[in-house]
């Protein structure tokens, strides 16, 4: 059998234990892959509500009469970049952040439904990505969009565990703090969880600390400890997170 360059990443797709890891390091080894300024996987059942009080950016980027490449991923389900629907140069008024220079999105779906999407930026003034980039893409998104809906089969453990005291319950973590501290335990630093998450490295600090005063504890590694139950080979895996920096 002949192993192209993609096979490597199916197979980590593949192996993946939950939805935090494939947010997490398994998008961190998409994002060098396509040599990614930013990177992120989102679904629509996690997306922030729009009202009256939302930036403005974040209403316009959710928006699909103003944002082109949503209306793309929504309507066809099918991998983009932004010069496959737009004249080059248009994306860059569209959205003027420079380290979105350049976009390409890819369909999560499951039973027939967009149930999410992946997303990688490049700064202006890198390449643009290419046709190239777009069939790589399509491939990956189908396993991603398989191995979710393998994963979102099975039971997953999003409270406290079952050691925690009765006081404890009140001190549950929001969800946006439990993908914080899903991605802890793979063993992100504040900078790879705030690219998995679209949030800035200096939002997951402060996060992170309203977590440790929420549970009383002072550590990457009690946080780990506080969420889940792990079988022996997780909890050999969540041992280097120790070290990392808060």
């Amino acid at each position: 059998m002949i192993e192209t360059p993609l096979q490597p990443l199916f197979q980590a797709i593949a192996q993946t234990h939950d939805e935090a890891e494939l947010r997490g390091a398994m998008m961190t080894k998409l994002g060098e892959y396509f040599a990614a300024t930013r990177w992120g996987l989102s679904f629509l059942d996690q997306l922030p509500t729009i009202d009256e009080n939302s930036p403005l950016m974040l209403k316009l980027a959710l928006s699909l009469d103003y944002n082109p490449m949503l209306r793309y991923l929504v309507q066809r389900h099918a991998a983009v970049h932004e010069e496959m629907i737009l004249p080059r140069g248009v994306w860059q008024s569209i959205c003027p952040r420079a380290d979105h220079g350049h976009v390409m999105a890819g369909p999560v779906v499951n039973q027939g439904q967009l149930v999410g999407g992946i997303a990688f930026t490049r700064h202006r003034e890198a390449p643009a990505f290419d046709a190239n980039d777009v069939a790589d893409l399509s491939a990956l998104c189908l396993h991603l969009s398989t191995r979710l809906a393998e994963l979102r089969s099975k039971p997953v453990v999003s409270e406290l565990t079952d050691s925690e005291p009765p006081a404890a319950v009140k001190n549950r973590l929001t969800p946006r703090e439990m993908q914080i501290a899903e991605l802890v335990a793979q063993g992100l630093t504040n900078a790879q969880i705030g690219a998995a998450l679209w949030i800035t490295e200096h939002t997951v600090k402060q996060a992170l600390k309203r977590m440790f005063r929420k549970l009383d504890i002072s550590s990457r590694a009690e946080l780990v400890a506080r969420i889940a139950k792990f079988n022996n080979k997780e909890l050999n895996a969540l041992k280097t997170c120790v070290g990392v920096k808060k």
